[in-house]
């Protein structure tokens, strides 16, 4: 009787797919990423642009600050943004992870006003790999935090801050603070010619 060896590469998982966002940045499907600082809902914004389908965005009613569909039209299709409003905070994060685990809407955004503990991130992550199950494509997962974040467990960290000039020029700066397979780096992102143009920017604050 013959036997066969079995090594790493034998068990190994399918390579997860990626949802390129600017320039040759991505986010890894089927996870929950974090997004952070002032300019943090542009970036989800600007995520959402590169998606494909119906976007889910949670935000507490409570909340003063109300994201304006019309601020959006530059982005992304407002058609394309479904708003969620849960009146109890321990809704909030529920209600990700409930639309995560249908496997129904490729990207949902949940706009916190503080920060998860590992636990709920960690549960995030599971249900998007039973979304995945059940409907065969990869949910994305974005959670808006104040500040400078720090969400335990998420997939990765990244923070958005305004860097706009004169004459109404805009333009942002873009940190990656935390990645699994990546390291810190900072950008700045201005538009060009109706496209998002991204340049490394050489002084990264950690």
């Amino acid at each position: 009787m013959t036997s066969q060896l079995l090594n790493r590469a034998t068990h190994r998982r399918p390579a997860r797919p990626e949802l390129p966002f600017l320039g040759d940045l991505s986010l890894s499907l089927g996870r929950a990423h974090e997004l952070c600082g002032p300019a943090r809902r542009t970036l989800a914004a600007m995520i959402a642009a590169r998606s494909q389908g119906p976007v889910f965005w949670i935000a507490p009613a409570w909340q003063a600050e109300r994201l304006n569909p019309e601020g959006l039209c530059h982005l992304v299709e407002p058609g394309r943004v479904t708003f969620l409003d849960p009146l109890r905070g321990e809704d909030l994060l529920w209600c990700m992870e409930e639309v995560l685990r249908a496997g129904a809407v490729p990207l949902v955004v949940l706009d916190l006003p503080g920060t998860p503990g590992l636990t709920p991130v960690r549960r995030l992550h599971l249900a998007a790999e039973t979304g995945r199950e059940i409907s065969g494509a990869w949910p994305l997962g974005l959670i808006l935090t104040p500040g400078a974040g720090g969400a335990q467990g998420i997939e990765s960290r990244w923070q958005m801050t305004g860097d706009h000039g004169a004459e109404g020029r805009r333009a942002w700066r873009l940190d990656r603070l935390r990645a699994r397979t990546a390291p810190r780096q900072s950008w700045h992102v201005t538009p060009r010619n109706g496209q998002l143009q991204l340049t490394p920017a050489p002084d990264f604050i950690p």
